[in-house]
């Protein structure tokens, strides 16, 4: 049996002597390989990985969120590997040539993942300082690793067709134009976020409003494509990159930096409601204590005025008089002021607009000493409860259309002087 297999081998011209020691030296790569692979990954990584878990450092557990020291013993198995066959076998073995093939391969391959590993722990440590949150770290490895990719892409083919890549990378400027087109969308994302980061326009955790993708919420993420909204709803809006340097969008973080909140609303008063005060109302007003220092000032004001200018004041039209209208816009303004929640070093203003066929419009325009959201519309709606509440102190009341209520109360009231205007005829 032995003679007919040397028979056989002898007609290809191959030694059983050459079989053997290809063989042996094929087996000693394997153990090498095994050992060291024993020795890396169930002693070196694995003793790595439990000191990193009872560490509370936090690049510790980074390192090994992506498998980076896993990926290093495999390329230097490789590398391991490679040396071996240049030993132990002969040059002009074609064994040799497919296991160096392979092997390089394989280190190309590693190099590359342990790349990608590096730098997505280079993401996370970087994530968490105040540089990286103002950069699109995302964006930015992602290109790295597109560029890392490609120049891999061309060492594998170099090494499968054996040729030089420099010979590749001189055929690579006839696709320009292919390659331009198909990462057009990751090019034009890099550029935004170089702009965006360059400007500091965008980063992640801040306030973004876009009514146009209908995107209102905080930034959860800023990849090389895209930017992720997560809306006050919970939903997701995805924008892309360049769309953000391309249209217009509000950053709400100056507001935040800030640390006050803008409050600018109206309240609409019915015209036929405003007089001017008489000697009563003006009176009653000067017992409240915010309006009684203005209520003085502008009565003493007021009288040395129309004295000097002998104001026949039988008349009320002639000369200066207090307003129910104007003692209300002067109360709100000291009511703000004297408002522990509201930011007095920031405008604070209570102004009359232009009036229009809904009423007179008041509009309250002041900062809250909150940006949170909650406890901004509760100081918000506080203020405008008292409003409405002391508005009739004032003997002003709201503007507003008729409800079905008031047209009841109106059929009513018709009624009843229909009915009386009959007995009294009866």
């Amino acid at each position: 049996m032995l003679q007919s297999i040397e028979d056989w081998f002898s007609q290809y011209n191959i030694q059983m002597s050459q079989l053997t020691q290809l063989a042996e030296a094929l087996g000693l790569i394997v153990l090498i390989a095994v050992i060291i692979h024993l020795v890396l990954h169930r002693g070196v990584v694995s003793w790595l990985k439990r000191r990193a878990d009872k560490s509370q450092a936090i690049w510790h557990h980074a390192l090994f969120s992506g498998n980076l020291f896993s990926r290093i013993a495999l390329l230097i198995q490789g590398i391991v590997i490679g040396i071996q066959a240049n030993l132990w076998l002969s040059q002009d073995s074609a064994v040799r040539e497919v296991l160096l093939t392979l092997v390089n391969l394989w280190v190309v391959m590693y190099t590359l993942l342990t790349l990608y590993s590096l730098l997505s722990v280079l993401e996370t440590l970087l994530g968490r300082t105040q540089v990286g949150r103002n950069l699109p770290l995302r964006g930015i490895i992602q290109s790295i690793k597109i560029v890392l990719f490609v120049i891999a892409a061309l060492m594998f083919t170099s090494i499968l067709i054996g040729k030089s890549p420099v010979i590749l990378l001189s055929g690579l400027g006839a696709m320009t134009a292919v390659i331009m087109l198909v990462f057009k969308d990751p090019i034009l994302g890099l550029v935004a976020g170089v702009q965006l980061s360059a400007n500091k326009m965008l980063s992640v955790g801040d306030w973004l409003e876009m009514p146009k993708y209908g995107a209102d919420g905080d930034v959860i993420d800023i990849s090389l494509t895209t930017v992720k909204v997560q809306n006050w709803d919970k939903t997701i809006t995805t924008i892309p990159s360049y769309a953000l340097i391309s249209d217009s969008f509000k950053n709400w973080k100056g507001m935040t930096e800030s640390g006050g909140r803008r409050i600018k609303r109206h309240v609409l008063i019915d015209a036929t409601s405003v007089h001017f005060l008489s000697k009563e109302e003006i009176n009653h007003l000067n017992r409240a204590q915010l309006l009684e220092p203005y209520i003085k000032h502008k009565v003493k004001e007021i009288t040395d005025y129309n004295a000097q200018h002998h104001v026949d004041e039988s008349c009320c039209i002639n000369g200066r008089r207090l307003t129910n209208l104007g003692s209300f816009r002067a109360y709100l303004e000291r009511y703000l002021r004297a408002h522990p929640e509201i930011r007095k070093d920031m405008t604070l203003m209570v102004r009359q607009l232009a009036p229009s066929h809904d009423g007179i419009s008041m509009e309250i325009y002041c900062f809250t000493n909150t940006t949170a959201w909650v406890e901004y519309e509760r100081i918000q709606a506080d203020i405008f409860d008292h409003l409405y509440a002391v508005m009739s102190e004032f003997d002003l009341r709201v503007a507003q259309a008729p409800t079905g209520s008031d047209f009841r109360h109106w059929h009513q009231e018709k009624a009843q002087t229909s009915t009386l205007a009959k007995v009294s005829n009866g």
